[in-house]
C-alpha cells in the first residue's frame, strides 16, 4: 500500500485523506480550470475510489459544464474559499483534488497536459509531458 494522500483547505475547515494512489495526474488548460485557478491551468490528482476518500468538514459545491459538456461538481471551503475537490457526474466513482491542496504538494507528478487547445502563450507547461487537445478517452 502507498502512503496516504492527505490535504485540505487553507484554513483547515475541510480535510481529505485516501490510502490509494491517484490513477491520473494532469495539468489542465480548459477554460474552467483557468477561471477557477485564476491562472493558465489547474493541476489535479484523480482517485478511483471516491467512496474511500475520507472528507471532514462541509464543503460548498457548485456545478458547471466543462469543455466536454459533461457536468462537474466543484467543492470549496465556505470559510477560506480554497478549492478542495472535484467530482464528475458522468463518472461518479472518481474524485479529483487540486495539487496545491495536498499537505505535500511535492507528491504531485503530472503525467499529461489536457485541453492544450486552450493553452495560453504565457502559461508554459513542461514540453516533455504528452499533450492532448482535449481529455484523452479511457
Amino acid at each position: 500500500m502507498t502512503q496516504s494522500y492527505t490535504g485540505g483547505c487553507a484554513c483547515g475547515t475541510i480535510r481529505y485523506a485516501t490510502p490509494h494512489a491517484p490513477l491520473f495526474q494532469n495539468h489542465c488548460q480548459c477554460r474552467d480550470c483557468q477561471r477557477r485557478s485564476g491562472t493558465g491551468h489547474g493541476s489535479w490528482l484523480t482517485f478511483a475510489a471516491r467512496a474511500e476518500m475520507a472528507i471532514t468538514g462541509e464543503a460548498t459545491q457548485w456545478e458547471v459544464a466543462g469543455d466536454s459538456g459533461n457536468l462537474k461538481v466543484h467543492a470549496f471551503c465556505p470559510v477560506c474559499g480554497t478549492p478542495v475537490f472535484l467530482r464528475f457526474a458522468a463518472m461518479p466513482e472518481l474524485i479529483a483534488v487540486p495539487a496545491g491542496s495536498l499537505d505535500d504538494p511535492g507528491r504531485f507528478a503530472p503525467q499529461v497536459l489536457t485541453y492544450s487547445m486552450r493553452g495560453l502563450a504565457w502559461d508554459a507547461i513542461d514540453p516533455s509531458l504528452q499533450a492532448f487537445e482535449r481529455m484523452p478517452a479511457g
